[in-house]
């Protein structure tokens, strides 16, 4: 379709669509409008990327809040876009129907690396209305290589983020099916007010670092009501991160709740205040972990009501990783330069797959401090007994804790005291 056919298109639809919802006496104005009005066929087959541009234009430049409708029972195949803002006001991406991505990683260029369905700088954004986002990652992963002689030329660290935000404000993503990414399913970068919610997000087990849901350099994040099933971490805050909640969550396979991350040039993690407020995860690789071997901090982290079935590593603190041994389960002693401290366990049960269900590995040079275990009970999954595993980590427990906790008194070694402006004051919620 020409362009000026195409923006003679758009400008009727989006005439049309407003002054059908204009209500007498209306304060403001309500625009629908549906990806069909743009030229989209939804067959699957063709390429609907242009339209899908043309409608995104259209409704960030309406006044109102304006509702874009992905139809029901149509796939409409979208290749790597950017949809950008600022926009004039609220816009609701109702996805009733099916979004996919092209199948073969050949079709990206080398300047779509990294993003599929890309949001950036904007606000008041809501997507929702029950369909799927379907990344169709299988050719991606099966050109993973994680060998460091690997000479594939997609390996998964290239591989398109399926759902990406990046600086946006207010983003409420609920009630959709996000599955198959490419890489990571959902990311947010360096967002303010974020809910993601009644999310089922489902990739095959051995689909290689499919990460759930990815926060990085975020605040005031909620996760809640979800269902993971995936590759990677259902769950991964890294970066300057706060005041992130996850709630009701069901997770496994894959490899758990991370925080923090694996640093190759020293970079800062700057995490605090995190809480997670019952969540079930089983089958998986890891349970609750973090590691970090950068600079930076992870504080005021609280694990609260959690149920474990048949996890290999329960709980973990690792400050000795790195991407050269990322999959020993115990580092050697190191300099790390990051600060884990005031990090709560609360009511933690179920089973390890494994004998040693919780392992605390810190550093020589920052140890870690205030750990707190309280209502902690992990059996094995075979029968017999669990162990624990401490360096340099410090804290105290009450109540009954299994396996037994092995804690140091943090009376009895000189530590280092908190960095300023971290915002480390006493909080007896922490």
């Amino acid at each position: 379709m020409a362009l000026r056919a195409r923006t003679t298109l758009l400008l009727a639809a989006l005439a049309g669509a407003a002054a059908a919802l204009l209500l007498p006496g209306a304060v403001e104005a309500h625009v629908l409008l549906s990806l069909d009005d743009f030229g989209a066929v939804g067959d699957g087959i063709a390429n609907d990327t242009h339209a899908l541009v043309d409608a995104w234009k259209a409704a960030c430049a309406t006044g109102g809040h304006t509702y874009l409708n992905v139809p029901v029972g149509k796939s409409y195949q979208i290749w790597p876009v950017t949809l950008a803002g600022p926009c004039r006001d609220e816009i609701n991406l109702l996805i009733s129907g099916n979004i996919i991505a092209p199948e073969s990683p050949e079709e990206w260029s080398d300047g779509d690396q990294g993003r599929w369905l890309h949001f950036r700088g904007v606000g008041d954004l809501s997507l929702s209305g029950g369909g799927i986002v379907d990344g169709r990652g299988q050719q991606w992963w099966a050109g993973t290589c994680e060998d460091e002689n690997c000479t594939s030329h997609r390996q998964h660290e290239v591989a398109p983020m399926a759902l990406h935000f990046e600086d946006c404000r207010d983003v409420s993503v609920k009630g959709i099916t996000v599955q198959n990414a490419q890489r990571q399913h959902l990311a947010f970068t360096r967002c303010h007010g974020v809910e993601a919610s009644y999310l089922r997000v489902t990739s095959p087990e051995h689909s290689p670092a499919t990460v759930g849901v990815l926060v990085a350099g975020s605040t005031d994040v909620h996760i809640k009501h979800d269902l993971f099933s995936v590759g990677g971490d259902c769950v991964s805050i890294v970066g300057d991160s706060s005041d992130i909640k996850l709630k009701a969550i069901s997770c496994g396979p894959g490899l758990g709740i991370s925080i923090g991350g694996l640093s190759q040039n020293q970079s800062d993690h700057r995490i605090h205040k995190i809480k997670t407020d019952t969540m079930f995860i089983a089958n998986t690789k890891n349970g609750l972990s973090i590691y970090e071997n950068g600079r930076g901090f992870v504080r005021k982290v609280k694990f609260e009501h959690v149920m474990m079935r048949n996890v290999a590593n329960p709980i973990s603190i690792d400050q000795n990783r790195s991407a050269s041994n990322r999959g020993t389960r115990r580092g050697t002693p190191n300099g790390s330069a990051a600060a884990v401290d005031r990090i709560k366990y609360i009511d933690i049960a179920g089973t390890s797959a494994t004998e040693r269900a919780v392992t605390f590995a810190c550093s020589d040079a920052m140890p870690c401090r205030r750990l707190y275990l309280d209502g902690v009970s992990l059996k094995a999954a075979g029968g017999g007994s669990t162990s624990a595993y401490c360096y340099q980590a410090f804290g105290k427990h009450a109540g009954d804790v299994l396996p037994e906790s092995c804690l140091g008194k943090e009376d009895f070694v000189q530590l280092q005291a908190p960095a300023a402006g971290t915002g480390d004051g006493e909080d007896d919620d922490w």
